[in-house]
């Protein structure tokens, strides 16, 4: 008996390894018939075309270290910025530190004298995310493109992130004493319940976990008062304002998500991911009715959560949100992917910085299936017919590699998901390079 469900479960393992196979030479079969080989920027023309047309587009990375994915988007963002338009650029990253790189790009007063001098301030970890000579370049090619336009057509270098809460302080109380003299004693009262934790979020965190501490009503209050400061600023001083009043939105948001995060669960999550997506929307409406954004960041921040099982666990994140409130006409989401390479990494969060070996992807994940489409850099561009197709009506593995990173723990970096859903199109570079950061 022993042996008869012994040759059943062998029988079983065979034919699901089959099933599986099969599966997998289908996929590649199809997707190798869509596939558009990327030498040049020149191969990007169908993106560009499609993604021109709407108000949003969100350029993905699967990890914050990894060449091919920074280059790639540079080269996207410029052609989106001088052939439809594209008002500004927002990254996964600090608003106070990147405002920097913003006054640099639009030869704003007090600009740094170069990208890499801006870049040299950067302090919190991961510092190569934006300081690297990819970056640089990019960022040296947007104030050469603004030189020739007049100051309110600029295009813009922001920061979105929900971190960098004690640079935004400081940002704040500067512009406080500047613009608002009467009200500095005021401001510098409110955030004064978060700053007295020495610049620790951890600690704040930790504070707040019995449930007897939150310095939750202060900070609404100071964006109350914000706003209603304001009512009483003129034309010119509208950026300043602007400025100063999403420092004090990364304060707010930083408190909350902090003590969220020391509880656990998809809450922290979301709220960072809200902030991320309000400050996004917040830029549109700087630049006006017709502007147009776009945004890098991580994969799992835009690519829809609906099409993985993030949605399961009640997340969200830009991708998702954006398409629910402006429409997915509206929204185009580039996601990125590699077999196997290298990548600027810690072993803990806070860590040195590593250049890490990425293992070649399992072979029950659609970069292993990329891998055999047999081309060293090519694009995807998925249409509703894809979407329909039963090939991708079921989950599978999509690697996503993090600042932290184990390459012998790659069983927990993959994340299910509907492929041609999560996506509107799809970069996959088969071998990728770490980021050079700048010395």
């Amino acid at each position: 008996m022993k042996k008869i469900i012994s040759f059943q479960f062998l029988f079983l393992i065979v034919f699901l390894n089959f099933s599986h196979a099969q599966q997998t030479a289908a996929i590649v079969d199809y997707l190798s018939s869509k596939a558009i080989t990327l030498n040049t920027s020149a191969e990007l023309s169908p993106l560009i075309a499609e993604a021109g047309k709407r108000k949003l587009v969100l350029l993905g990375e699967a990890s914050h270290g990894t060449l091919e994915y920074y280059e790639w988007r540079a080269e996207i963002s410029k052609r989106l910025i001088v052939e439809h338009g594209f008002s500004f650029i927002a990254v996964e990253g600090d608003w106070a530190s990147l405002y920097r790189l913003n006054k640099y790009v639009k030869s704003l007063p007090g600009a740094p004298a170069s990208a890499v001098e801006a870049m040299k301030d950067f302090s919190r970890w991961p510092e190569w995310m934006w300081g690297n000579t990819t970056v640089a370049d990019l960022v040296e090619w947007m104030r050469e493109y603004n030189s020739k336009l007049p100051d309110d057509e600029k295009v813009g270098f922001y920061g979105m992130d929900v971190y960098g809460q004690w640079e935004a302080i400081d940002d704040l109380l500067a512009y406080a004493e500047l613009y608002f003299p009467e009200y500095s004693e005021q401001i510098a009262a409110k955030l004064a319940c978060f700053e007295r934790f020495d610049r620790d979020e951890w600690a704040y965190a930790r504070a707040t976990a019995s449930g007897n501490f939150s310095c939750e009503d202060e900070l609404k209050a100071l964006l109350e008062l914000m706003a209603n400061l304001g009512e009483e600023i003129d034309a010119e001083q509208k950026a300043q304002h602007f400025r100063a009043k999403q420092n004090a939105l990364v304060v707010k948001n930083a408190e909350d998500y902090f003590r969220l995060a020391v509880r656990g669960g998809s809450p922290s999550w979301n709220s960072r991911a809200e902030h991320m997506w309000f400050s996004v929307k917040r830029l549109l409406e700087l630049y006006g009715t017709d502007s147009k954004g776009i945004v890098w960041a991580h994969n799992t921040h835009v690519g829809d959560a609906r099409a993985t099982t993030m949605a399961s666990h009640g997340m969200v994140n830009i991708g998702s949100l954006s398409r629910q409130e402006l429409g997915s006409n509206n929204v185009f989401i580039n996601g990125f992917g590699t077999y196997s390479g290298r990548v600027n990494a810690g072993s803990q969060w806070g860590n040195t910085m590593q250049i890490m070996n990425v293992p070649r992807a399992h072979n029950e994940s659609i970069e292993y299936a990329l891998n055999q489409v047999g081309e060293p850099a090519f694009l995807l561009l998925f249409d509703e017919a894809d979407r329909a197709h039963s090939l991708f009506g079921q989950y599978i593995g999509h690697r996503a590699i993090g600042v932290v990173y184990n390459p012998r723990n790659e069983t927990g970096n993959y994340v299910p998901t509907y492929f041609t859903h999560r996506y509107d199109s799809f970069i996959f570079i088969n071998k990728t390079n770490a980021l050079k950061p700048i010395k």
